[in-house]
C-alpha cells in the first residue's frame, strides 16, 4: 500500500492532522496500535484553554489563542457533517484562591484577555454549590469545555467518509523504514506500508517509535486520573479550578473532576490511593456532589515536554519524517492550531502562526542506550 502521508496515531492530533491533510489534496493514512482515540484524547477534560494561561510562554498561548478561536466553528462543521455534535459548550471559567493571582491579572492586562477578578460573592451566586472557604476569584468568560469522546467520534466518522483517508486501527508500528536517511515508510505485523512523508502523532508513544531510528525525543508519559459525576443538568453552570483540581460541567449534567500528576511509566491502572483524592477534592469544591453517583474513574497518559512546548514539524536530517506531539496537558486546546501548522509546513504555505518555537529537537542516542 502507499500513501502520500501515513500519520501514526489515531487520537485527536493524528485524526485532526490527517482532516487537514487530506483538505490539501493528499492521500492519508492513519494507523494506530489500539482503536482510534481511546488515549489521551479520551481520558482528558476538554478545557479549550491551558489550565494557568498566565504561566505559559508565547509558544504555548500562540496556538491557544488560535485554537479557541476555531473551536466553535470546527465543532459545529463536524455536528453538520456528522451528525455527532462535540458539544463546544461556552460555559466560563473560575479561578479560585490562585497563589498567583497578580501575576495572573499583569498578564491579562499585558495581553489584553479577558480574565478579571472578581468578588467571591458573585462567584457563591453563580455556583450554588461551591464549597464554603474561598476567599478570592477570577474569570474568563469566553472559556469553552470540548466532550472529548464526542469529538473522536465525530472525527472518526468524517475520516471514515473521505476517499482520500484509509484508517488502519489494531496497527502497531514496529519500525520506521528507511532508504539512506530518508523515511519511506513503516512497518507492522499485517506488512510494511509506504509512503511520500510519515507523520508521528503518537502522543506519549512518541519517543519510542523514534528510537528505532536511534534518536531521542524529549516527549515521556505522565499519568492523569479523573471522576465522573452523573448530577441534574443546573447542578455546575460554570467551570471551576481551585488547588489544582477543576469541575468541568457536560451539557446533559455529567461533571468531571480531575486531574492528578503521576510520573509512573506507561502505567495506566486507576488507584484506589488517587480516587480517594479526586473524591476529597470534588466534595471540598462541590459538596452536593455526594448527593450523586460516581459513574466514573479513569486514567490517561499525558505526552510530556519541556516546558510543555509540543514538537511541530520536520525532523532534521531524516527527510519525509515529521512530528506533531509533546502536547502535554494542552492536547486538546492546541490541537486545531497544532495541525493546521503542520498542514501549512507540508504543503509548503504561508504558517498561520510562526512555527520556530515548535521546531523539533532531536539528539542521536548515545552508544549502548537502550530504549
Amino acid at each position: 500500500m502507499f500513501a502520500d502521508v501515513i500519520v501514526v496515531g489515531g487520537g485527536v492530533i493524528g485524526m485532526l492532522s490527517a482532516l487537514r491533510l487530506a483538505e490539501a489534496g493528499m492521500r492519508v493514512c492513519v494507523l494506530d496500535r489500539a482503536d482510534f482515540g481511546r488515549e489521551a484524547s479520551w481520558a482528558g477534560g476538554g478545557i479549550v484553554s491551558p489550565l494557568y494561561p498566565w504561566r505559559h510562554g508565547s509558544a504555548v498561548k500562540a496556538l491557544a489563542e488560535w485554537s479557541q478561536g476555531i473551536y466553535p466553528t470546527l465543532g459545529s462543521t463536524l455536528a453538520a457533517e456528522t451528525g455527532i455534535d462535540p458539544e463546544v459548550y461556552q460555559t466560563g471559567l473560575y479561578w479560585l484562591d490562585m497563589h498567583d493571582e497578580a501575576d495572573a491579572l499583569e498578564w491579562a492586562q499585558q495581553e489584553r484577555a479577558p480574565v478579571q477578578s472578581v468578588p467571591i460573592e458573585t462567584v457563591y451566586r453563580a455556583v450554588g454549590g461551591l464549597g464554603k472557604g474561598f476567599s478570592r476569584a477570577m474569570y474568563r468568560a469566553d472559556i469553552a469545555n470540548v466532550r472529548n469522546p464526542r469529538l473522536v467520534q465525530a472525527l472518526l466518522a468524517s475520516l471514515t467518509a473521505n476517499p482520500l483517508v484509509t484508517l488502519l486501527p489494531n496497527q502497531a508500528v514496529a519500525d520506521l523504514i528507511q532508504e539512506g536517511s530518508r523515511v519511506i515508510g513503516v512497518r507492522t505485523a499485517a506488512g510494511n506500508l509506504h509512503a511520500d512523508q510519515v507523520v508521528i502523532a503518537s502522543g506519549a508513544w512518541s519517543a519510542s517509535l523514534l528510537s528505532a531510528l536511534h534518536l531521542q525525543l524529549p516527549v515521556s508519559p505522565v499519568k492523569g486520573q479523573m471522576i465522573l459525576y452523573k448530577c441534574d443538568a443546573e447542578f455546575l453552570p460554570t467551570m471551576v479550578l481551585a488547588r489544582s483540581r477543576y469541575a468541568i460541567p457536560r451539557c446533559d449534567g455529567h461533571v468531571l473532576v480531575g486531574s492528578t500528576l503521576e510520573h509512573a511509566g506507561f502505567d495506566k491502572t486507576p488507584t484506589g490511593d488517587a480516587l480517594a483524592s479526586l473524591e476529597a477534592s470534588a466534595l471540598e469544591l462541590l459538596p452536593g456532589l455526594a448527593n450523586f453517583p460516581r459513574v466514573g474513574h479513569w486514567a490517561g497518559l499525558r505526552p510530556g515536554a519541556p516546558e510543555g512546548i509540543p514538537f511541530i514539524g520536520a525532523v532534521e536530517g531524516h527527510e519525509g519524517l515529521w512530528l506533531n506531539c509533546g502536547h502535554y496537558r494542552n492536547g486538546l486546546v492546541l490541537a486545531p492550531a497544532s495541525c493546521q501548522l503542520l498542514t501549512d509546513l507540508m504543503v509548503g504555505r504561508e504558517a498561520i502562526i510562526d512555527p520556530a518555537p515548535y521546531r523539533p529537537t532531536v539528539e542521536r542516542m548515545r552508544p549502548g542506550v537502550i530504549d
